[in-house]
């Protein structure tokens, strides 16, 4: 049998692209064994293109890589609150989105994106600095400026540059599953989840070693789930009260502790459902959410899937 298409993503590289925007996505896609994708990076025309920060860029391809995309990433760039791109960029979105492919911003980039008129009436965000200009600049989108991505379904933004790795193994995980996402992640020594509703920017009234102790107790319940996990067991690893666990524990992840413990389960349910042959009954069981029941439960409310059909499309050698 031919071998299935690499899915095809193209960074597009504006004038003042700043670096690790670019970076991001142009690492996290790059063509190897575990990840069947091709990348391109473009500019308006191939040559070239003038960063931020001190650097430039030589780009290989010009806007028809646009058109040969699956996914379009539009990495932030400097004063996007001035000018919006040239028209033949703004055009070579739309076609783009136009016929099927995602368009994926970075940080700034979502000025670019809005450029389109695609966000009008979407929610949409960017990086705090900027997110009062571009709810200026474009008053359709409806900003906000309280979350790390926001998923669109064809269109998707994202804060400043560490978002963006959230964002791309956000797309990841709805391509490949949660397996391989959490593999790019290690890869990236990145946090494998990340919740888009998680706050761009908490004013920290703790001293940081507090924080380091909540991070210490989410590893210590991701290794037990498993098990009878609660919010006051959790609370005592962490040698704090509850009610000061969870409201740092919204600061941090965008849930409370339970509801971060669920994703877990499901998550770990995910990747058990992708790569062994346990029954649905016994993955409930092992991640701690004792019966197939509740399982299929939780995972049609967070997924909007059932386990079964999950398998068949993220199973190996699907």
């Amino acid at each position: 049998m031919p071998s299935p298409r690499l899915r095809r993503v193209a960074v597009l590289v504006l004038e003042g692209a700043k670096p690790l925007d670019v970076g991001i996505p142009a690492q996290v896609f790059t063509t190897r064994a575990s990840m069947p994708y091709e990348v391109r990076v473009c500019g308006a025309a191939p040559g070239l293109v003038t960063g931020g920060d001190g650097l430039s860029y030589h780009v290989a391809h010009g806007l028809s890589a646009l058109a040969w995309a699956d996914v379009v990433f539009l990495p932030g760039y400097r004063t996007p609150d001035r000018d919006d791109p040239p028209r033949a960029v703004v055009e070579a979105l739309s076609g783009a989105h136009e016929r099927g492919a995602r368009l994926a911003a970075i940080s700034t980039g979502a000025f670019a994106l809005a450029a389109t008129g695609l966000l009008d009436g979407r929610r949409a965000t960017t990086h705090w600095h900027y997110t009062r200009a571009l709810a200026r600049r474009h008053p359709r989108v409806r900003v906000d400026e309280n979350v790390l991505f926001v998923d669109e379904g064809s269109v998707l933004t994202s804060a400043g540059a560490a978002s963006g790795i959230d964002l791309c193994l956000h797309i990841l995980r709805g391509d490949l599953g949660v397996a391989a996402s959490n593999h790019a992640a290690r890869r990236l020594v990145a946090a494998p989840y990340r919740s888009g509703g998680q706050a761009q920017y908490v004013p920290r009234s703790v001293p940081e070693p507090l924080g380091e102790r909540f991070a210490a107790t989410r590893e210590w319940a991701l290794s037990r789930l498993g098990e009878p996990l609660t919010l006051e067991a959790m609370a005592r690893h962490a040698a704090v009260s509850a009610r000061t666990l969870s409201r740092r524990f919204v600061e941090d992840t965008g849930y409370t502790p339970m509801q971060w413990v669920l994703r877990a389960r499901i998550d770990m349910a995910r990747e058990l459902l992708e790569r062994s042959e346990r029954g649905v009954e016994q993955i409930a069981v092992d991640v701690g959410l004792g019966t197939g029941a509740n399982l299929r439960l939780h995972f049609q409310h967070i997924l909007g899937t059932t386990p079964s059909e999950y398998r068949r499309t993220f199973s190996r050698g699907e």
